[in-house]
């Protein structure tokens, strides 16, 4: 039988795949309705300061919230990584400066004033892949797994319809999120009744479309 570990690193390799496969014009229709359905919720309105994250690669380009979230008057976060695959939130303003990791993505420096988990009301938490229940297949770093458990507030999740499972393999640290976001529902605990009923992902972790 086949260990957590190697379903999760068969799953990461099949979820990069097909973000490489994606189309700039079908990347940039998923990214519209994601961050549009992202921007209409109301726990969004409701938070006044949000750990957003710079998204890389295939993932949502997660930067074209920063100008729309400033207007409405919130105080932005984002991530910085830290030794030993932890991970400190920073304030940024309109014009931060981000710093590029070794990772590939962008963060805050030194400079940005730190935030404590405690005041940040809802974090936009990045993965791989997401299930109905609010289940998560990172990159595999674990800088999340051990950052989310001093966090009390929202964990909400942008996840491209096509990488959204009935159920991902799971371990005891695996943190789940509240939220997920598709282009056309909303799934996870926090999820109306309603919307979790709306169009469905794949029918299993077998099927990527």
């Amino acid at each position: 039988m086949k260990s957590i570990t190697a379903d999760k690193a068969a799953l990461r390799r099949q979820v990069r795949a097909y973000g490489r496969a994606l189309s700039p014009e079908a990347r940039r229709a998923s990214d519209d309705a994601l961050l549009s359905r992202f921007l209409s919720l109301p726990q969004v309105a409701a938070a006044d300061t949000l750990l957003l994250y710079h998204g890389m690669g295939a993932e949502p380009d997660t930067a074209r919230l920063i100008p729309p979230l400033l207007e409405l008057g919130k105080r932005l976060a984002l991530p910085r990584c830290l030794p030993e695959r932890r991970l400190e939130a920073r304030l940024i303003r309109a014009d931060t400066v981000l710093i590029p990791h070794a990772f590939g993505m962008l963060e805050p420096g030194e400079d940005c004033p730190a935030v404590d988990a405690g005041r940040i009301t809802l974090a936009l938490i990045p993965g791989l892949a997401f299930d109905r229940s609010g289940g998560r297949l990172g990159q595999g770093g674990g800088y999340y797994d051990r950052w989310l458990p001093g966090f009390g507030g929202i964990r909400v999740a942008l996840c491209r319809g096509a990488l959204l499972f009935d159920a991902l393999p799971r371990q005891a640290h695996d943190a789940l999120v509240h939220l997920v976001v598709t282009e056309d529902g909303l799934y996870g605990p926090s999820a109306p009744d309603a919307a979790k009923a709306g169009p469905a992902g794949p029918a299993s972790a077998r099927s990527l479309r």
